[in-house]
């Protein structure tokens, strides 16, 4: 561990509290916002670090926080080979791999159909991160999936469970890694998905509680998989879209037993849930290619459903007020606003609360912040503001200076919005109507994952290295 910044006492962390600290890879309410918090808005590598770590192996998944622990997921890269490939025989050390169907939060980064969804790391370098391919050479090493937990105060690691060792049966895109999918916590336990290589349970002490094997995904491309699963009252849902038989799947959150599964007609999908209550009942909205769906988290069924999005969706689902709002942005941009109170098939609809066809995000998602969406048009560090009740045009498409790709998704807090290059600069900007820079921040390393926002810190996570921003 490497401490820098104050040489004052590290304060001792707060009692966990699930609606105050970052539970999920979009914080507490899904919108990418940290209320009653005011974490520093300049920092370097000499300058307000509290700490910063080294994490083993390689993942670009979000680290979350609940209470004094940092939890993070991560793949380590073993010495041990397969005899065969990933498929020919079983890839798991422990669990049986079952055949793959006959047909993460990553991404490309241009408007090439080779490209795909991918949020690893790349050579560093002002002005790089244009992307990558999918489909490289088969994996042979056996890598080691593992969730970790650091002390919130100075980063000190508390415990690491190794859940599973397999060969991942796909390449990946060259920019994403096998560490994509960020953990969740309801407060009780913690749920890790790491896809193809199983979905598992853990206590907060880091012992194994349960897995479930939902098969092996086929990715566009082998662009490789990044879908986060989402946590409400005991259930879990789990996001299945691929190249295969794509499905959404219900368990149960202390057992891991299925309560209820759905069929879904997409492709690959990298989009996160969002679960959220309406009128009595609770929504599963999930983003997708051909529709926008929502179902019911206690019976899986469709409530309603949108047509209109772009491909390889990524970005998760936002909520204002009564509204969800999806985005999609790779060869052509989709914005849509829906009523939650919908029914049915809404597809060019007058109940569309509005829509707009101009610029939207590819990987990154939008931040939601005191009514305002702020994003980036597809992955370049180009912003873009709109009202979230009206979707009307509040900052038009500005350069972010200093940034040129992004993969991480912006961040909110006490009146400033945060956006974070994939080469380690992140830029401070002022909330509101009109552009206005507050600061520019450099970290001496690569960022794909999003930052979290937990009181007066900031959890950033590069490629190697994890850090606690604060004054």
């Amino acid at each position: 561990m490497m401490a820098g910044g104050s040489t004052s006492l590290v304060p001792t962390a707060p009692a966990a509290d699930i609606n105050r600290d970052w539970p999920q890879w979009r914080g507490p309410d899904g919108s990418g916002a940290a209320e009653d918090s005011n974490p520093p808005i300049t920092w370097s590598e000499s300058e307000n670090i509290r700490w910063k770590i080294d994490v083993p192996g390689v993942g670009s998944s979000t680290p979350i926080v609940l209470g004094d622990r940092v939890y993070v997921s991560t793949a380590v890269k073993t010495d041990r080979v397969a005899e065969k490939p990933a498929g020919e025989e079983s890839a798991a050390e422990e669990t049986p791999q079952p055949e793959a169907p006959p047909r993460r939060s990553a991404e490309p980064g241009s408007d090439d159909d080779r490209r795909g969804p991918g949020r690893g790391g790349r050579g560093r370098g002002r002005g790089r991160g244009r992307g990558g391919f999918g489909g490289g050479a088969q994996p042979t090493n056996y890598y080691d999936f593992m969730v970790i937990a650091y002390n919130r105060s100075n980063g000190e690691e508390v415990w690491r469970t190794s859940v599973t060792q397999q060969v991942p049966h796909e390449a990946g895109h060259n920019t994403n890694n096998f560490a994509s999918s960020s953990p969740v916590t309801d407060g009780k336990r913690l749920y890790m998905s790491f896809g193809s290589r199983g979905v598992f349970c853990l206590d907060l002490e880091g012992n194994q509680l349960w897995d479930v094997n939902l098969g092996q995904m086929q990715t566009r491309a082998q662009f490789g998989e990044g879908s986060s699963p989402s946590v409400y009252n005991d259930v879990l849902v789990v996001p299945w879209d691929h190249e295969g038989e794509s499905f959404i799947v219900a368990l149960d959150a202390q057992t891991g037993e299925e309560k209820w599964r759905q069929s879904r007609d997409e492709q690959t999908t990298w989009s996160t849930p969002l679960i959220t209550e309406y009128d009595g009942r609770t929504q599963v909205i999930t983003n997708g290619s051909k529709r926008v769906r929502s179902y019911d988290l206690m019976t899986g069924e469709l409530i309603w459903e949108c047509g209109g999005q772009a491909g390889n969706p990524i970005p998760s689902p936002v909520r204002f007020e009564d509204n969800v709002i999806v985005m999609t942005g790779f060869r052509g941009y989709a914005i849509y606003s829906i009523p939650l109170n919908s029914k049915g098939d809404i597809t060019d609809s007058d109940q569309i609360t509005w829509y707009e066809e101009d610029a939207a995000p590819y990987v990154p998602s939008p931040v939601l912040y005191k009514g305002q969406l702020y994003f980036v048009k597809s992955n370049n560090g180009v912003l873009v503001s709109r009202s979230a009740k009206t979707g009307e045009l509040l900052i038009d498409q500005t350069r972010l200076p200093d940034i040129s790709s992004v993969y991480a998704s912006p961040v909110a807090a006490a009146d400033h919005i945060y956006f974070t290059g994939r080469d380690g600069t992140t830029l401070v900007l002022k909330h509101g109507n009109e552009f206005q820079t507050v600061a520019t921040n450099e970290l001496e390393e690569e960022i794909d994952a999003s930052p979290a926002i937990v009181g007066d810190e900031i959890f950033l996570r590069g490629k190697s290295h994890l850090y606690c921003i604060a004054k």
